[in-house]
């Protein structure tokens, strides 16, 4: 609950203002980290021993603060620098790292026992984590799909579950002869409050971006859209005088886009590609990415028979700014050289040979 809460708060974060960038991005390490934490303790509730032992509280809630801080320095990678394979996998080990000092640091809180770990239990521990936290944030940011965040959010449950039991299998506790508690003191009881609260703190927050997050795949509300761009084909596909017309009427159709929280406008024939996010798009122009409030379905409406034609389902490229082409056995690559932040649009299968047609091979 806690990663689905923390992964699909940022969904769509690019498109929002700076301000509410960062506060998002802390209200989702908050959930993230908040949840490494409560599972490391939620299973530590259960940790019987012959002898009494009790938490250090400072320790214990400096545990808690790391979680929070590497998911935030995660989150601030990824939203606040250009997403690369390479980031992506500094976010992950950042955030598998942090799991690990999350564990660790909240097992040197035990008082009236010391803790002995295997240095086998702490490889695979460590290749567990880095490995399962790096695969969340490339399956959770390769796409900004629903599924790509159910599934990260799976890979992110997992890293958290099996760091926390691969490390304990590993684990010993011995008896610290003649050591008395001192200092502020958790036991069971106090933990078990405090592991509840927040849990339910999680569990609001899950049932809060669990409500937004549905919506978007209902088809009442997605279906009606996506059947409106098949009448324009045959419009495309008409006599060059209908043609030629329909190509006029819609380059003087502008694109509105969000900026500073106003909407401004732009010619389409600067436009090289408008990708789909969610129920939004972001269009990108040879030096800029910027916020369309049109669906991926209404950009298609009003700018197919134009200056673009439909590549993907979630892509719509203008020829003039395609630099170069690739086919791959049964679809194909278009590449914009002249688009600092877009390198390049995927072709399906069924667009490729309209695409290839307009391209001119």
């Amino acid at each position: 609950m806690a990663g689905f809460t923390g992964l699909s708060l940022t969904k769509g974060l690019s498109a929002q203002p700076l301000e509410q960038r960062k506060s998002t991005i802390a209200l989702s390490s908050i959930a993230m980290g908040g949840g490494i934490w409560s599972m490391h303790f939620v299973a530590m509730l259960g940790l019987q021993l012959p002898i009494q032992f009790y938490y250090n509280f400072l320790i214990t809630l400096m545990s808690a603060l790391v979680a929070i801080l590497v998911v935030g320095c995660a989150l601030l990678i990824l939203h606040f620098r250009q997403r690369t394979p390479a980031s992506l996998t500094t976010a992950g080990l950042i955030v598998g790292f942090g799991i690990l000092a999350m564990h660790y640091i909240g097992m040197s809180g035990l008082e009236l026992c010391r803790t002995v770990y295997s240095n086998t239990g702490v490889l695979i521990t460590i290749l567990t984590s880095c490995g399962l936290s790096i695969g969340a944030f490339r399956v959770a940011y390769g796409q900004r799909a629903h599924r790509n965040i159910v599934l990260g959010t799976l890979c992110f449950a997992m890293s958290v579950f099996l760091v926390h039991f691969i490390a304990m299998a590993g684990t010993s506790f011995n008896a610290i002869e003649g050591a008395q508690a001192s200092g502020q003191l958790i036991n069971n009881e106090t933990l078990a409050i405090g592991v509840v609260l927040t849990s339910f703190v999680l569990c609001a927050g899950f049932l809060l971006t669990g409500v937004t997050f549905i919506p978007p795949e209902a088809p009442a509300s997605d279906q009606p859209p996506e059947a409106q761009p098949q009448p324009a084909d045959p419009v495309v596909l008409t006599s060059p005088k209908q043609k030629s017309a329909r190509q006029t009427g819609s380059s003087q159709q502008q694109i509105p886009y969000e900026q500073d929280g106003r909407t401004l406008f732009i010619d389409p024939a600067s436009v090289a590609a408008v990708r789909a996010e969610g129920h939004y798009t972001f269009i990108y122009t040879g030096s800029e990415k910027l916020f369309c409030t049109w669906s991926i379905s209404e950009a298609t409406k009003r700018l197919i028979g134009g200056h673009f034609i439909k590549c993907h389902r979630s892509f719509l490229i203008n020829p003039m700014h395609v630099t170069s082409f690739k086919r791959l056995k049964d679809n194909g690559v278009c590449y914009f050289s002249n688009t600092a932040l877009l390198d390049s649009v995927p072709v399906s299968r069924s667009c490729l040979i309209r695409v290839r047609e307009t391209l001119g091979i």
